[in-house]
């Protein structure tokens, strides 16, 4: 039997978090194990339930805490917990900031379709992972 990965979704657009859901439940490996419209929620959610996800993958821009305060604070609080920022932010300070705060990964909602579970593998692998967009400004 598969040994399926946890994951918690946090976006403030109830339809992105639904097609996501869809994504990750196509692989028998991925369980969507809760989610959350913003930060605080999330938060709430984790602290709860006892889901102890294997990873949180959530936007930057939402209501009431938005995704870098709540990164810093799952990290604080489930230091074992992988987080995977997903945005459309192409800001390198966004980038600095949610790597900073504890983030395991940085995908464009534009990439989602072509490197979510690329960005998923890397940070099951232990690796940091970006959107292309930033591997080659970085270059």
């Amino acid at each position: 039997m598969v040994m399926s990965y946890h994951i918690v979704l946090a976006d403030d657009h109830l339809m992105l978090r639904q097609s996501l859901r869809r994504m990750l439940e196509e692989r028998p490996d991925l369980r969507v194990v809760g989610e959350a419209n913003d930060g605080i929620e999330l938060l709430t959610l984790l602290q709860l339930n006892s889901l102890s996800p294997h990873l949180v993958i959530l936007d930057i821009t939402m209501p009431n805490l938005g995704g870098i305060e709540a990164t810093r604070k799952i990290k604080m609080t489930y230091p074992g917990v992988k987080v995977l920022v997903l945005t459309v932010h192409r800001d390198n300070e966004y980038l600095k900031q949610a790597i900073s705060a504890g983030a395991e990964g940085y995908l464009l909602k534009e990439d989602m379709g072509t490197e979510l579970f690329s960005a998923i593998q890397t940070i099951q692998q232990g690796g940091v992972f970006m959107s292309p967009f930033f591997s080659k400004k970085i270059d």
